[in-house]
């Protein structure tokens, strides 16, 4: 720990500075060397930091929706390469590199304070160490030894001796206690958070190497807090819970106010964001602008919840404009394209179907037979003819045409039974 303590120490001493200007503010309220005096120092040392890491996490945020935005190619790499993984995983990586995307970016912020948390580990364990620190002092020293949380000592650990303990002016069983909640609250904290964000906020149409590393991830995480918790003295436990809390916070803001395209949290979000625009006729703000203007951009790449929303929106006599701005429609009936686009207009006329030959002939004899009197049937049906009848039936067939010298088409467009019969010549 003293390798990578000395790694850090470029760190240390604006740490232990934070820690005892925050301590001389909470010390004059509850007094200098009281548990809440110090507890209260290291949870404003964690709003600093994470304040510090907003401009991080809003660039890891765009680097995520960077990623949704490759998702027709991820699905076009698994179709074509399915029973390839290993080619499958060569294309992904090779579509990252020329995106310039970053499947890891998730992990930025744990990166980023990971110096602040081996600087104050280092100071807390000095402290329990009775050892002098950046700007702790031998007076700041005796009081953080003195300060005790909820009847756990500031540097004591679950793995402490009953000696270390009662030097500390504490009790075993106390100190183990506090320090065994503490680890399973933060291992929870943890959990829940990588939870909510597999669940509610990851688009699951498309299946990806990242979505993989964050349910791995969400599995080992608490068990690594777990197991590292009890060597962590009781003010790191305080800063890492703390840090747990606040980002569970964060990521629930996110996940409520702006989700990830395709999730359930998006279509919650739509959800609420229909039944406000429908009663107010308009959108309330900057952010919901934005997002109603990048789903007027997509067009056909929506996902059915944004089909969904302005299909919905069309229903009302509401158009979603570029802008992100919706207007009423100047029709009471809007019309909908397939992919869910509002088509402004009227309607237009349904072309009857085309038949075909043999249909419309059917149709024209079934009309001229209902059209045409009924008549009774003739006594000499084709098989009740006299057979002389046959022979006249067969020169009319074999009868020139009229341009060739014969007879014309009127003038032999007689009945049958009133055709004259072959000349025996030409039997």
């Amino acid at each position: 720990m003293d390798t990578i303590a000395s790694l850090f120490s470029f760190i240390t001493t604006p740490v232990s500075w934070v820690i005892v200007q925050f301590h001389s503010v909470y010390g004059a309220l509850f007094g200098a060397d009281t548990g809440w005096a110090w507890g209260l120092s290291i949870v404003s040392l964690v709003i600093l930091i994470r304040i510090c890491l907003i401009p991080l996490f809003v660039k890891q945020i765009k680097a995520t929706r960077a990623m949704q935005t490759l998702q027709p190619e991820m699905k076009k790499i698994q179709e074509r390469y399915k029973n390839d993984k290993q080619r499958q995983s060569e294309e992904m990586m090779k579509l990252y590199k020329e995106t310039g995307t970053n499947p890891l970016s998730s992990c930025l912020p744990i990166l980023a304070q990971s110096p602040f948390f081996f600087a104050l580990y280092h100071v807390l364990n000095s402290i329990a160490n009775n050892d002098t620190i950046g700007v702790i002092n031998e007076s700041l020293l005796q009081s953080a030894q003195k300060a005790h949380i909820v009847g756990a000592p500031l540097a004591a650990k679950f793995t402490d001796s009953s000696a270390d303990v009662a030097a500390l002016d504490a009790s075993l069983t106390t100190v183990r206690v506090v320090t065994a909640v503490m680890i399973v609250l933060m291992s929870a904290s943890q959990f829940y958070t990588q939870r909510q964000l597999m669940t509610k906020n990851v688009d699951t149409t498309v299946k990806t190497p990242f979505m993989q590393q964050q349910k791995m991830l969400m599995y080992i995480f608490p068990v690594m807090f777990a197991v590292f918790g009890i060597n962590f003295p009781v003010g790191v436990l305080v800063y890492w819970l703390t840090t747990n809390v606040w980002t569970m916070g964060q990521q629930m803001y996110v996940i409520h106010n702006n989700p990830t395209p395709g999730s359930k949290a998006q279509a919650a979000y739509l959800e609420r964001l229909f039944k406000h625009v429908t009663r107010h006729g308009k959108t309330r703000n900057r952010r919901e602008r934005a997002i109603v203007k990048a789903i007027v951009a997509k067009g056909r790449d929506r996902n059915e919840y944004e089909r969904k929303f302005i299909t919905g929106l069309g229903k009302e006599s509401l158009t979603a404009q570029g802008d992100g701005t919706v207007v009423k429609s100047e029709v009471s009936t809007v019309a909908t394209a397939e992919d869910g686009t509002p088509t402004s207009g009227t309607p237009k006329r349904q072309q009857p179907k085309r038949q075909t030959k043999a249909q419309r002939q059917s149709g024209a004899a079934k009309t001229a037979d209902d059209d045409e009197p009924k008549t009774e049937p003739t006594s000499l049906t084709k098989s009740e003819q006299p057979e002389d009848a046959k022979p006249a039936a067969a020169a009319q067939k074999a009868a020139p045409k009229p341009g060739a010298g014969g007879r014309s088409k009127a003038q032999s467009g007689q009945r049958k039974g009133q055709q004259r019969p072959k000349s025996p010549s030409k039997k």
